[in-house]
């Protein structure tokens, strides 16, 4: 597209922007803190789930130091529920690394921001943007997606080779006069109208402009990699009985869940009866022998690139001393200290059943 033409483009959105944003609190705002929490708890997240959380999250920690002086199972139990849990993580390690190497003071400089754990170019693009009006233009899924059917790129939105093409049609549309303004009404705009199903062309700004809306192709766009069949696993898990109080262990910092409490289990073999699996994989797991006394509930429940289903058992402690191999720690607690531990989603699925 000419100069000319990138200009209307910049002039129309920024237009339909202050017309049609939505309030939200992290627009209501230039604290680099509160727009860094709030991107982190959209990324891959929708608006509607985040924003309990983001109030929850500003009332418990207010400020970088509050959050870097707070101890990360408060975070994490903060956190519970919204998933992708290592973003809490990075978080709670990027407020320490903040407060201790910067003095406190929020870094407005790409390479010192990009060194902080979990900062990737779309974080860093967006808060440096929006809070510090650099100019850094922002690459989620929407904005893919808007630039896709703008443009008509045929590549695929979803492969990686693809990243260096969006980035540079991206860089090459940014207003670097308002960069945080024309980031997030790009992204705007992709939520609200360039929608991946059903998207209102009419009533978008840019739609003498698109060329898959004049090509009279925009559900042709993006275009994408057919990813595999999502994997499912059978999952057996125990919550073990022993003097009216219940048995829970705690996952390793790192990875999926890191930190996070559940019941022991984990997969059933191939030819195994889930009782076998619960009662196998909590001798395994923390050397007990338990009889299996009822059955609780069966979970379904969705991953990003898997899925399980969990039979939940409950059960009597016979024998053993608690002797971790996978958990990092664990607790005997009562069912009213529960509400004390962040836990999976899958298992607030039975917690309301268990008595």
């Amino acid at each position: 597209m000419t100069p000319k033409q990138i200009g209307q483009i910049q002039k129309s959105l920024i237009k339909w922007y202050r017309r049609h944003l939505r309030r939200l609190p992290w627009r209501e705002t230039d604290n680099p803190y509160r727009i860094w929490v709030s991107e982190v708890m959209l990324q891959q997240t929708q608006v509607q789930t985040v924003l309990p959380y983001y109030q929850q999250f500003l009332r418990d920690f207010p400020d970088v130091q509050t959050l870097a002086n707070a101890n990360l199972q408060a975070v994490l139990k903060v956190w519970e529920g919204l998933g992708y849990y290592a973003r809490a993580r990075n978080m709670h390690r990027s407020a320490r690394v903040i407060i201790e190497q910067h003095a406190g003071i929020f870094p407005d400089s790409w390479d010192v921001f990009r060194e902080l754990p979990g900062i990737g170019d779309y974080i860093a693009s967006a808060v440096l943007s929006i809070a510090f009006n650099q100019p850094y233009a922002v690459l989620d899924g929407n904005v893919k997606r808007v630039l896709a059917r703008l443009y008509e790129i045929s590549e695929p939105v979803n492969k990686s080779s693809s990243y260096k093409i969006f980035k540079g049609v991206a860089d090459g549309l940014l207003d670097r006069r308002h960069p945080g303004m024309f980031n997030q009404a790009l992204m705007e705009l992709g939520a609200l109208v360039c929608k991946p199903k059903k998207p209102d062309c009419n009533g978008c700004p840019l739609h003498f402009q698109c060329r898959a809306n004049q090509a009279g192709h925009v559900d042709q766009f993006p275009k994408r990699i057919r990813k595999p069949k999502t994997p499912l696993h059978n999952i057996a898990v125990g919550v073990v009985y022993k003097n009216n109080h219940m048995l829970i262990t705690r996952r390793k910092p790192e990875g999926l869940l890191g930190g996070l409490w559940e019941f022991p289990g984990g997969k059933i073999g191939k030819h195994e009866r889930p009782e076998q699996a619960c009662a196998r994989e909590i001798k395994e797991e923390v050397n007990l022998n338990v009889a299996i006394t009822g059955h609780i509930a069966q979970v379904k429940h969705a991953y990003t690139h898997f899925k399980i289903i969990m039979e939940v058992f409950s059960c009597r402690y016979v024998s053993g001393d608690v002797k971790l191999n996978g958990p990092v720690d664990f607790r005997w607690i009562t069912l009213k200290e529960i509400n004390q531990y962040p836990f999976p989603k899958a298992n607030h699925k039975f917690i309301h059943l268990l008595s």
